[in-house]
């Protein structure tokens, strides 16, 4: 009867201590905590400064992880650009006033010359819907190669009387009144490509340079006029524009500031209107990367 007594405390010895053990177990587990590269550990031993202290030592210790890898093509959807829209005339007057485009329809009329075609610099603008750009690795994200597709739009005002016809033929003249907004639109669908340089593949802070062309095709043009005489009126058609359109891009950004470029090669009106006109812009570009 006595050796089941011992034999019973020792198996009720064994489950207190196996019972112990599990609930230091579950408390270690507990007492570790994860904060994004820090592991805080409580090692459940009293603190060191104080031998009569309850304080419990806690050890800090960094958790090296591994950078984020680059993807070798990455894709940034909807980028929009905002800038000013002008354009270089090197148009010779003289010889264009002789071509069939630049008319006058009334006796007395001023002649399409220098002074008519000057833009309003702070009205004319531009801007552009990138649908997506995507960034293919040349070398180590470093070097990449940039291409996408978009919607370029061109806003050019003019504060004289300047206007833009297609009937009864393609024709640009000097209207007999005056106008409070005087505008000529064109709209192309442009892809890039260009060669892009990013100095910090790791990091949004670093220096980001691209170079390239553009080809766009013209989708829409128009000349809006509004007059106290006339209100508002569009005429729509291609009013000789080119239909292509060739540029010479860039762009350049620092951290979250993006700045672009672009200088048409070919230029806006068709060869027989005899107009040597190449519009160029610049601005802002509202970009991830």
């Amino acid at each position: 009867m006595k050796m089941k007594k011992n034999w019973l405390s020792v198996v009720l010895l064994l489950s207190a201590i196996s019972l112990h053990a599990q609930k230091d177990s579950t408390a270690k587990q507990l007492d570790t905590l994860q904060i994004g590269g820090f592991t805080i550990v409580r090692d459940g031993e009293p603190a060191k400064h104080s031998a009569s202290s309850s304080t419990t030592n806690y050890n800090v210790i960094w958790t090296n992880r591994p950078a984020k890898k680059n993807k070798t093509i990455s894709t940034n959807w909807l980028i929009f650009d905002l800038g000013f829209a002008n354009y270089r005339d090197l148009t010779n007057y003289s010889y264009a006033q002789a071509g069939s485009y630049l008319r006058i329809l009334r006796p007395g009329d001023p002649a399409v010359n220098e002074g008519t075609t000057t833009l309003n610099t702070g009205k004319s603008s531009n801007v552009n819907i990138w649908l997506f750009m995507q960034r293919a690795s040349l070398s180590k994200n470093v070097l990449n190669l940039k291409y996408g597709l978009g919607l370029e739009m061109y806003n050019f005002r003019y504060d004289s009387r300047i206007s833009f016809r297609n009937a009864p033929a393609p024709m640009a003249f000097n209207d007999s009144i005056s106008f409070t907004k005087n505008k000529l639109y064109a709209g192309y669908v442009t892809v890039p490509l260009m060669i892009n340089i990013n100095t910090q593949p790791n990091s949004r802070r670093g220096l980001i340079m691209s170079v390239g062309m553009s080809a766009g095709y013209l989708l829409a043009s128009r000349n809006k006029q509004i007059s106290g005489d006339r209100g508002k009126q569009k005429y729509r058609g291609d009013l000789a524009l080119e239909p292509w359109r060739l540029a010479a891009i860039g762009e350049i950004g620092l951290g979250p500031v993006r700045l672009y470029g672009s200088y048409s090669i070919n230029q806006l009106q068709k060869t027989y209107t005899r107009m040597e006109q190449y519009p160029y812009t610049i601005g802002i570009r509202f970009s991830s990367w």
